[in-house]
């Protein structure tokens, strides 16, 4: 199979990769971003972490964006940051614009029992204070993924609270 013949992706993201100057980033394009929701899941923040995890509820919803036709290249971009704490999976969801049912890639949290998992995330609030730390730090890694320098697997930057730029309160 060529790579003009391989198969495209649709990726619901729900946290960072929502917005738009960070997908660019990470794909060097921006796609086509469609606006949807995955029923049966909640969506938590993560002590100490400045991104959220989803997690299987048989009541939740998580509203978020669904990146459109991404490459295999594409792909293991955003493998590369989502880490070994999250796991691929396909799921069902639900466009906003016509209702269509879709089923795409996601990544849910493995640790389906974290205490570290705790109330819901907020895009706007991520947007407002985090946003700018988040595009830096992905253009670091997509610079390592670039020249890795016989590396194993990237040591990222956790992306922690708990490194000056927490908001008091």
């Amino acid at each position: 199979m060529t790579s003009s013949e391989s198969q495209l992706h649709n990726v619901f993201v729900y946290g960072s990769f929502q917005e738009p100057d960070v997908a660019k980033i990470m794909l060097d394009r921006t796609p086509e971003i469609i606006a949807a929701t995955l029923p049966g899941f909640k969506r938590f923040r993560l002590k100490g972490r400045l991104y959220p995890c989803i997690v299987p509820s048989e009541t939740g919803e998580v509203h978020g964006k669904i990146l459109m036709g991404l490459t295999d290249e594409e792909l293991e971009n955003l493998d590369t940051v989502e880490g070994n704490d999250y796991e691929r999976v396909t799921v069902g969801v639900v466009r906003e614009d016509n209702s269509e049912k879709m089923a795409v890639k996601t990544y849910i949290w493995i640790n389906k029992d974290d205490p570290d998992m705790f109330g819901e995330w907020d895009f706007e609030e991520w947007k407002r204070l985090h946003k700018e730390k988040f595009k830096e730090t992905f253009k670091d890694i997509m610079e390592w993924k670039r020249n890795p320098q016989g590396k194993g697997s990237y040591d990222r930057p956790v992306l922690r609270e708990d490194d000056g730029n927490t908001p008091s309160s």
